[in-house]
């Protein structure tokens, strides 16, 4: 089995490109979807009050909104969450990817994770993709999702340089041009994805 760490910046394209890799086979894990999940829970609630204090939860709910608005606009609180919900998350993650192995039926897995690089989780993956665009690309595509310009450009601020992950990664998908450029990119790593699994189980 091969774990691969799907990642690249706000609006680059990450999700549509996983949606690729499963067409074609692959496992895909949305690591945003399990923090989603876990916001639900009574324990992790709890915890994120305790940080954030009792004007974060209203009606028993972590109020979504105002926890994003902190925590972009306070780092060292963004980091406190994350240490609060990744521990959680990738016990997750191991559990799913542990009863795959038990199956066979899986021999690609894709987890699309934002911050690979920003938290050092590199060494989680046995290979790294990242997913780029220009800006100005990210910008266009998401004013068309309803998203503001200037949300979309301080949020990629607050990211490391897409240029500077792409160069870290094993391999790179170009989603500046058009769905079928993307998607023969995907067809072509997968392709040299699977080979590698091949060679791995038969060393």
């Amino acid at each position: 089995m091969i774990i691969v760490g799907l990642t690249g910046n706000f609006g680059m394209g990450k999700s549509t490109v996983a949606r690729m890799f499963k067409e074609l086979g692959a496992h895909t894990i949305d690591l945003d979807e399990e923090v989603r999940k876990l916001l639900c829970e009574d324990e992790v609630i709890d915890e994120i009050k305790k940080v954030f204090g009792d004007e974060i939860v209203s009606e028993g709910s972590i109020n979504k909104l105002l926890l994003a608005e902190t925590v972009f606009n306070y780092p060292h609180l963004r980091i406190a969450l994350e240490d609060i919900l990744h521990p959680r998350v990738f016990r997750v993650v191991d559990q799913e990817i542990s009863e795959l192995k038990k199956t066979g039926k899986c021999s690609i897995v894709i987890i699309e994770a934002p911050v690979i690089f920003e938290r050092g989780y590199q060494n989680r993956f046995d290979i790294i993709i990242t997913v780029h665009t220009t800006n100005e690309k990210a910008v266009e595509r998401l004013k068309d999702k309803g998203v503001s310009e200037e949300e979309t450009r301080n949020r990629l601020k607050n990211q490391f340089p897409i240029e500077m992950k792409a160069v870290r990664s094993d391999y790179t998908i170009d989603n500046n041009g058009t769905i079928e450029q993307t998607r023969q990119q995907i067809i072509n790593v997968y392709q040299i994805l699977s080979l590698l699994d091949v060679r791995h189980r038969n060393n």
